[in-house]
């Protein structure tokens, strides 16, 4: 595996650290843009995805296009609308996030050694980087309040999935088929938690998630 592909996973397991450490949220969604623009060129960078043909370009420069640019342009706009910039009392702290994420990445290379699975030459830190990345999505989505730091993580769960994929998927067209119908559960979801989100703020002025156990039938 070439030393690009390893710089591009070390900025991946970089975002998912600074998301957890971060209380600003237009930070966080430019951290998930980088994310995602590092999610989608993996697969490219692959030795076994490296002889893909015209399509597969295709249909990876539109998802680094979707995950890149209009998911977190969405998630901007959405941001724009509301008045809190940041997440003041969160569930866990940041500093405590923090050791968490660096548990979380302990934990992810254990659980590859005893998965003991017949992975590609140097699969091994990719599968950890995906296994961090979904722990690290569950992770932000039960530790903050308000509801667009949730809805990141949410997405960072879904680079993870699709990290598993790349790391144990030898067949790019299978990728492809999965990742796209994924991809557009997310984008829906990604649109409908922005009606939510300006819904939430409407209300409440605020779109801290607690406030949703005000509502009574």
């Amino acid at each position: 595996m070439s030393n690009i592909v390893n710089i591009t996973m070390v900025i991946i397991l970089l975002s998912v650290l600074l998301s957890l450490a971060s209380n600003r949220l237009i930070a966080l969604v430019k951290i998930m843009a980088l994310q995602g623009i590092m999610v989608s060129l993996l697969p490219l960078l692959l030795e076994h995805h490296s002889r893909m043909g015209s399509g597969g370009l295709i249909f990876f420069q539109v998802m680094i296009l979707i995950k890149g640019a209009l998911i977190p342009g969405l998630l901007y706009v959405a941001l724009k609308r509301v008045v809190t910039k940041r997440e003041i009392e969160p569930i866990i702290g940041y500093h405590a996030s923090l050791f968490a994420g660096l548990i979380i990445i302990l934990l992810s290379i254990f659980i590859t050694e005893r998965l003991h699975l017949s992975l590609p030459k140097g699969h091994d830190l990719l599968l950890t980087t995906a296994i961090t990345t979904i722990s690290a999505g569950f992770f932000l989505m039960m530790s903050r309040k308000k509801a667009i730091t949730q809805v990141i993580g949410y997405l960072m769960l879904e680079n993870g999935i699709y990290l598993v994929g790349t790391a144990l998927t030898k067949h790019a067209h299978t990728l492809y088929v999965v990742e796209f119908g994924v991809l557009l559960d997310v984008l829906v979801g990604v649109m409908i938690m922005g009606i939510i989100l300006h819904n939430i703020n409407h209300t409440f002025d605020d779109i801290d998630t607690d406030h949703l156990n005000l509502l009574k039938d």
